[in-house]
């Protein structure tokens, strides 16, 4: 029986995450959420039912809380995190105390475990962002990459700088106290549930409502990875043992696609012939962003097997009965 912990298990990654692991009999999986952001909804609601998943409304940033959980976990996904542009943007505080606290927390409650194989940390294309801003990088980008701080005062700065802490946690607390720890930064990673603060719902919502789209950045490009593949590499990264102390790019370098490209794409999906009105770029956004997975395919033998088209319209089938009942 593997004993999993999966932090923020009732947000959108959380979710599919726990999910895919209740199905093996063998898994006894502990949701942790606060509830803050994650939904109780009819889907997480299912989930529960299953008898190897249980769930637990606690606040990692109380050190006393993993505590009061008692025994032992065989592997951690820590996925709980302050996200999402408005957030940052009005409460940058909140974004650097809370990611940071309950990352501290887990990392020196798992230095108890005796059984603990794994704990998977997961970060996010963003903290390239002051590299890029300044210096460039190459496209596809990898792992290696040097990591470059922007503008220290700006708000939308602590979502990347929590995550670059949070990973600097993973690397000392290995070193010194020899807590196994993967990480895996996510690139633009979509499907169902995921809450409308994103690009494809979005979208969803102003080919319905419009026989002409706005469209802002439309010869910027992005390469989207669908839940489940994104969730097949997790899972199979955190339990190899050849992760250990590695960092891997999740997400789909197959289909780079640029936006006004995608709008038509959902267009089609939804059976509806739109108007594309294209807008300068957005400030500060990069003309391209793609992942190089080449790492995390060698280590994991997988490859992505959802066409984005295909994912599309798997994710409008999920939000077409919900489109107006919003979400982040």
């Amino acid at each position: 029986m593997n004993r999993i912990m999966i932090t923020g298990g009732a947000g959108f990654i959380g979710y599919f995450l726990a999910e895919r692991l209740s199905r093996d009999p063998e898994n006894e999986i502990t949701v942790i959420d606060n509830l803050l952001r994650g939904q109780f909804d009819s889907d997480f609601e299912g989930l529960l039912e299953r008898k190897n998943t249980d769930f637990v409304q606690g606040d990692l940033t109380d050190p006393g809380f993993l505590g009061s959980l008692g025994g032992e976990f065989d592997y951690i996904y820590h996925l709980a995190a302050v996200i999402g542009v408005k957030n940052v943007m009005k409460n940058p505080d909140r974004v650097l105390e809370v990611n940071a606290v309950s990352t501290l927390n887990l990392f020196n409650y798992a230095r108890q475990l005796t059984s603990l194989k794994k704990l998977l940390f997961s970060s996010t294309s963003e903290i390239y962002s002051g590299t890029l801003r300044h210096f460039g990088i190459d496209i596809p980008t990898a792992e290696d990459v040097i990591l470059t701080i922007d503008d220290i005062g700006s708000e939308r700065t602590t979502y990347a700088l929590s995550k670059m802490y949070g990973e600097a946690i993973a690397s000392a607390w290995s070193g010194k106290y020899g807590v196994a720890s993967t990480i895996v930064r996510y690139h633009n990673v979509y499907g169902p549930r995921m809450g409308f603060a994103h690009v494809i719902p979005e979208m969803f919502i102003k080919v319905r409502d419009n026989d002409a789209v706005d469209v802002p950045s439309p010869d910027h490009t992005r390469a989207f990875c669908y839940i489940d593949d994104a969730i097949e590499y997790t899972i199979r990264a955190c339990e190899s043992p050849d992760s250990a102390g590695e960092t891997y790019h999740i997400g789909n370098s197959d289909e780079e696609i640029r936006i006004d490209d995608l709008v038509r794409t959902v267009g089609e999906v939804m059976e509806r012939k739109i108007e594309i009105r294209p807008l300068p770029a957005t400030t500060g956004s990069p003309a391209r962003r793609c992942p190089d997975i080449s790492k995390v395919s060698r280590l994991t033998g997988y490859t992505p097997l959802v066409p984005l088209r295909e994912g599309i319209a798997r994710t409008y089938e999920w939000y077409r009965d919900r489109l107006d009942s919003r979400f982040e």
